[in-house]
């Protein structure tokens, strides 16, 4: 009787796990069914007006399109950089005309809210949508319905249709630039240190900034390295400076930085061979190589299959600072001079340093400030030894006397190409 029963109770299981599974597979069925794309008209025209803003909300005011990407990774679809409200988003749709025989499909969007927001009731999201396989639509718009008209909708360019070969090796992400920011000189220093590394673009997501700010930005425009992404995103939420949650009623964090920050990881990835996302008061320092193209050469020797570099953060305080390289012109320049802050905080106990990343575009899917979130290569922290980031701001260990700190003076390695190059700078802008 128990063998009798022991079968019995085998066989049940057997058959409710077997049951389980065919329910969930037809579940899984249907739901990719129910995002397939559908004909809806045939013999029209591609309606509605391009638009260029970086920012566009949807009718609903409460969901907002940053750009549409090509994504065939893992299938064909595209995939829409927006911001929505985690609570109330509502289902959404993509409209694709095809051209020249003027079929409109409409697309169910699988909607991926990031999970970093801080508390904040906006965030980044990923609008995702499977195209029609024999068709590939340059353009898209967004929808609340699957049905009427959308003449009157904004349709947006999907990017990254067309496979490039890497135009430059580097492109620095620096989101958001917001503040009335006028750091002048530590700026300038910044961005030639980058060059001296190996950058050959900068991509600058810009809410606002001083008059002088804008000088200094227009040269590197016209000498083309920087790229100005225009942000004007308090223009439709209300944001916050901080990056986490203060119950002050602000929309989202920090400008919406970890949107630019996707963004730009999309903008740049067929044509970047490496992305890096920091700010720019941040520098990673090689400690064992002259330059970041021989130490991700090595890096990624070492560590095979690898798509994401995260770098320690090292705080060098600007209220502590060395008399050497007081350089009288640049005296009059608003800003921080970061050759004269050569000391770093030490570690704090049982507290993390936060990493910045240098990464393989092609391998992320999502990213927030400090780590990825979804990607398809491995992660590795690298050693102390090899790199790591130079940070100028102010304390966060204030109370510690100076003999505390770390007397750090690798930056000067590069004081007389940096000093150089930041006079050109200087001479043609602000001086």
């Amino acid at each position: 009787m128990l063998c009798g029963g022991k079968k019995s109770y085998f066989a049940a299981a057997v058959c409710i796990i077997t049951l389980t599974s065919m329910v969930t597979l037809s579940y899984l069925r249907l739901q990719r069914l129910s995002h397939l794309p559908k004909i809806i008209q045939e013999g029209s025209r591609c309606r509605g007006k391009i638009t260029n803003s970086t920012i566009t909300a949807l009718k609903d005011n409460r969901t907002f399109i940053i750009s549409p990407y090509f994504d065939d990774r893992e299938s064909k679809v595209t995939r829409v950089i927006g911001i929505v409200h985690h609570e109330d988003v509502k289902q959404l749709y993509c409209w694709f005309c095809c051209q020249p025989d003027g079929k409109i499909y409409v697309s169910k969007a699988k909607i991926d809210v990031h999970s970093d927001r801080f508390g904040f009731p906006y965030g980044a999201a990923d609008i995702v949508c499977l195209e029609p396989e024999n068709c590939d639509p340059t353009h898209v718009s967004i929808h609340q319905s699957p049905h009427g008209s959308i003449d009157q909708l904004p349709r947006f360019e999907i990017k990254n249709r067309k496979t490039e070969t890497f135009s430059v090796d580097f492109t620095v992400c620096i989101s958001a630039m917001f503040g009335n920011y006028n750091n002048v000189l530590q700026f300038i220093q910044s961005m030639e240190m980058y060059k001296i590394l190996g950058v050959q673009k900068v991509v600058i997501y810009k809410n606002n900034c001083s008059h002088l700010m804008e000088k200094v930005l227009k040269f590197y425009m016209e000498e083309g390295t920087v790229e100005i992404i225009p942000w004007p995103i308090n223009s439709h939420l209300r944001v916050s400076s901080k990056w986490h949650f203060m119950q002050d009623g602000a929309h989202i964090g920090y400008y919406g930085q970890i949107t630019a920050l996707n963004d730009c990881l999309y903008r740049n990835m067929q044509r970047s061979k490496f992305v890096v996302l920091n700010d720019a008061d941040e520098i990673i320092l090689p400690l064992k190589h002259p330059d970041w193209k021989t130490m991700m050469s090595s890096l990624q020797e070492q560590n095979p299959g690898t798509g994401i570099f995260l770098f320690e953060n090292h705080i060098f305080p600007e209220t502590v600072s060395t008399h050497v390289f007081n350089i009288s012109a640049w005296n009059t320049v608003p800003g921080v001079n970061i050759l004269q802050h050569v000391h770093r905080e030490p570690d704090r106990q049982h507290v993390i340093n936060p990493r910045k990343m240098i990464i393989d575009p092609r391998k992320v899917i999502q990213t927030s400030v400090h780590s990825v979130l979804r990607a398809y290569g491995n992660s590795v922290n690298v050693p102390m030894d090899v790199a790591l980031i130079y940070h100028c701001r102010v304390p966060l260990q204030g109370n510690l006397p100076r003999e505390s700190l770390i007397r750090d003076t690798t930056l000067w390695r590069y004081n007389s190409s940096l000093i150089m190059n930041v006079n050109k700078v200087l001479y043609q802008t602000v001086l």
